[in-house]
């Protein structure tokens, strides 16, 4: 048994959907010393009436999942860790006028200038009224697009750029849906949906401003470009045969300009295989960081995991940080708060 020895107040937390990212968080927030689960929303009915424990693997709690926002609300939580597969601009905020914080892995809220004005008054009206604040945040982006980003521009005094290169290798990934139907591959490449382009702008775009507005040398725009490799030959993988001439790797740049050159960039290289048709440099799946300035860097951040292991490894990167931002945004002042508003968050693991 263990014994706390410290004053710490324990923070209660909602759980609000427990799909893939969501039942790691569920997992985490059970397993953390400083918080405790108040309650689970489930997004799907036949979730509704089970113990949190058994939809994240874990022995009974005693908190059962609910499909009611009235019973979530009432619960009175100190922070929700919002995570469906859409935003819900009602759920956010009826749930921050009830005075719940919300951290979330939903990306709308990096920036609260890159929101709709409309939608970004009507949230900071909720913040205000609940006296409750709201933080986006995650590995991609979030980690990997503003910690680190902010991190290492701490030991410059000039930046000539920066480039966050994220490799994904797909080929072990039993997903069709996903790989086939949204994301393209084993397509013609006529057929690649160039809409995909906005998608990772809007998704990625917010960080690049906010840590150009945060050095003080903020972006005159963002712009996406995106292009795709093809297979030479068939190729088998988890999820299906890829056709030779389909979509076997696609890679996308946003690029944050000012003075007509890109200052900051993601560039996201997706791919199921490295034989293709073209010669691009097609690293492990991780992270690859260049800074260009007056203290230069070249950073590999490699996932050390199988890639049969990847899928149930892969949610901890996101949920993480999620789950370690609730005791540092419960302090935070209201409204919509990114990453340069906060301190580091530091995880407690102890």
């Amino acid at each position: 048994m263990t014994v706390r020895t410290d004053t710490r107040p324990q923070l209660r937390v909602v759980q609000w959907a427990s799909g893939n990212i969501g039942s790691r968080a569920l997992r985490a927030v059970l397993e953390h010393p400083d918080l405790t689960l108040a309650g689970l929303y489930a997004h799907t009915p036949d979730k509704a009436g089970r113990d949190a424990g058994e939809l994240c693997g874990l022995g009974p709690t005693g908190v059962i999942a609910t499909h009611d926002i009235d019973e979530i609300v009432a619960l009175g939580a100190d922070c929700v860790l919002y995570m469906p597969r859409a935003c819900d601009m009602d759920e956010v905020c009826r749930l921050l006028a009830s005075g719940a914080n919300i951290v979330t892995t939903r990306g709308e809220f990096h920036r609260a200038a890159s929101l709709d004005p409309a939608v970004r008054e009507r949230v900071e009206a909720a913040c205000e009224s609940g006296k409750s604040s709201i933080h986006s945040t995650g590995s991609s982006p979030g980690f990997i697009t503003e910690a680190l980003p902010l991190a290492l521009s701490s030991i410059q005094r000039r930046l000539d750029g920066l480039t966050i290169e994220e490799f994904a290798d797909l080929s072990q990934r039993d997903s069709p849906g996903l790989l086939f139907d949204v994301m393209g591959f084993g397509k013609p490449p006529a057929e690649y949906d160039e809409r995909r382009l906005s998608v990772v702008r809007d998704s990625f775009g917010p960080s690049l401003h906010m840590v150009a507005d945060t050095l003080s040398i903020p972006l005159d725009s963002v712009e996406a470009e995106g292009e795709v490799a093809t297979a030479p030959r068939p190729v088998h993988i988890a999820a299906g045969t890829l056709r030779p001439g389909t979509v076997a790797a696609q890679r996308i740049t946003v690029s944050g300009l000012r003075g007509g050159r890109p200052l900051l960039r993601f560039r996201a290289t997706w791919y199921c295989t490295t034989d293709l048709d073209r010669a691009w440099d097609v690293r492990a799946t991780g992270w690859h960081v260049t800074v260009d300035g007056d203290a230069p860097l070249d950073i590999d951040l490699r996932f050390p995991v199988p890639l049969d292991r990847m899928a149930a490894m892969s949610p901890s990167y996101t949920a993480n940080r999620a789950v370690n931002a609730v005791p540092v945004l419960c302090e935070a002042s209201p409204g919509i708060r990114s990453t340069a508003d906060l301190p580091h968050i530091v995880a407690r693991l102890g």
